[in-house]
């Protein structure tokens, strides 16, 4: 999910250009609303209608996988560098790019003809999705007067994290009207018409000077050193299970490391490196990134495999498997109203930890249910756990990032919640590879209600071990900064 966090950094008030009229700043905010809903609920969306185009396009387990993996994978690394990318290019341009980029790939992913072209199409989507994001928000903390940013932004957290939760019942919806006799297809291509109206306003209402830093340099070499190590480690994950394991994939896996090693020596001697180096010797900054990857990761694991399940074990309609949905949608929608609107500020990081062990909780409740009653399973049955697992889930989803980069100062804050969103978007795609793998290697021997138990186990787990973990962080996000 891209918060406001993603963006880069105000910059002083010299480096400001004048701010724009409060109407059209307002049109700026939605333009870059719109942009970043569509980004959130494609990488949710593919979830639901996995089974749907596997039927349809062929292909193994692993067409699931991909279909998810490619679209996240992509998207963190370009979250990597899109941010300078901004400064040298300019914001307004590189947006209105990734606006089209992302359109464009949106319709060749509603138009594939086989698995391997919307792989790809997915890819380029997510790779255009990262260019769009963070240009989005650099503008939107351009256009507003420094008293009016606040309220602006204020928004946009409970929304995209209702676009989260909302992603798979509007795919139930749209693969249940089969609009056209397209099946899966209007997922994606419901993005074409969103995107070409959101370009033109862009265009007509993004200013041209967004304060860029001409001065600003990428480090190829590291970024082709954090591409490396992500592919290295993604795609056995996804082909590893259906190819027996061979040899190759080990040596891939294990070669990720090195490869994260020479990164990270190579991040110490750039003259320009891809992350802030003092934001590496934050403990805060460094905990963070691992409870962002363990929530994330079981977070989207858990998704897939229960999207898994019902349908190809229930045999449940994708409409009926979206609506069952409903109240984890819901619990999260709450529990996001509660956290912004006082919990986070009154709990401080005990908002986390609560979050944690509710999810937590209502995982394990969820196990429990669906191992005690396979053949009497229907949606009211599931509706307690999935209500307390999207209660607990909300909690987590707006004081995570603040949190993190409690300590963080002004200069390291813009490169430390890119890298943030980052993690997340990769996370994302090594739950879908990693647990998506555990799932479809359990259900070849057990059953896929035993598979989707046994990645709901693990996802209880992640959310325990991240429970740990939030002890590291800053108590209140606010005194860190102070």
């Amino acid at each position: 999910m891209s918060t406001e966090q993603s963006s880069p950094p105000v910059r002083s008030p010299a480096a400001r250009s004048p701010v724009l009229p409060l109407r059209r700043a307002w049109l700026v905010l939605a333009v870059v609303f719109v942009a970043d809903v569509m980004d959130v609920l494609d990488s949710t969306v593919a979830n639901l209608a996995g089974p749907s185009i596997q039927g349809d396009l062929g292909g193994s387990g692993t067409t699931v996988q991909w279909v998810l993996a490619a679209y996240t994978a992509a998207f963190a690394i370009g979250l990597v560098v899109s941010g300078r990318l901004g400064d040298l290019i300019g914001r307004r341009r590189l947006f209105l790019l990734g606006m089209a980029g992302f359109t464009l790939a949106s319709l060749a992913c509603g138009l594939a003809p086989g698995v391997g072209f919307l792989i790809g199409a997915r890819a380029l989507q997510g790779l255009c999705g990262s260019v769009m994001i963070p240009q989005g928000f650099a503008l939107v903390k351009i256009v507003f007067p420094p008293e009016h940013l606040r309220r602006a932004l204020i928004p946009f957290g409970p929304m995209m994290g209702l676009a989260t939760v909302a992603g798979p019942i509007l795919a139930g919806w749209l693969l249940h009207l089969d609009l056209f006799g397209g099946q899966w297809r209007p997922i994606f291509l419901i993005n074409v018409p969103i995107g070409v109206a959101a370009w033109i306003l862009g265009r007509c209402f993004l200013p041209r000077d967004a304060g860029e830093n001409p001065s600003a340099r990428l480090d190829p070499r590291g970024v082709a050193l954090l591409t490396l190590a992500s592919a290295l480690l993604i795609i056995p994950l996804v082909q590893g299970r259906e190819l027996g394991w061979p040899a190759w994939t080990f040596a891939m896996m294990g070669a990720s490391v090195p490869a994260l090693v020479l990164f990270a020596v190579s991040e110490r001697r750039a003259a320009h490196p891809v992350i802030t180096p003092s934001l590496l010797r934050k403990r805060s900054f460094i905990v963070g990134l691992v409870i962002v990857c363990g929530f994330y990761s079981a977070l989207t694991g858990f998704q897939l495999a229960l999207s898994l399940m019902l349908q190809l074990g229930a045999h449940w309609t994708p409409l009926h498997t979206g609506l069952t949905l409903i109240p984890w949608a819901l619990g999260s929608a709450v529990a996001v109203g509660l956290a912004g609107a006082f919990l986070a500020r009154r709990l401080g990081r005990a908002t986390l930890r609560l979050g944690l062990g509710i999810a937590a909780a209502g995982l394990i409740a969820l196990w429990w249910t669906v191992a005690r009653g396979q053949d009497t399973l229907s949606s009211w049955t599931l509706a307690p756990a999935l209500l307390i697992t999207g209660f607990g889930s909300g909690l987590v989803f707006i004081p995570v990032f603040d949190h993190v980069l409690g300590d963080a100062t002004a200069d390291e804050v813009g490169t430390g919640s890119g890298m943030l969103n980052a993690a997340q978007q990769f996370a994302s795609a090594i739950g879908a590879a990693a647990l998506g793998t555990a799932f479809f290697a359990r259900a070849g021997h057990g059953g896929l209600f035993d598979a989707g138990g046994l990645v709901m186990a693990v996802a209880a787990a992640l959310y325990l071990a991240t429970f740990l973990l939030v002890g590291l962080l800053p108590k209140h996000a606010q005194q860190a900064h102070g």
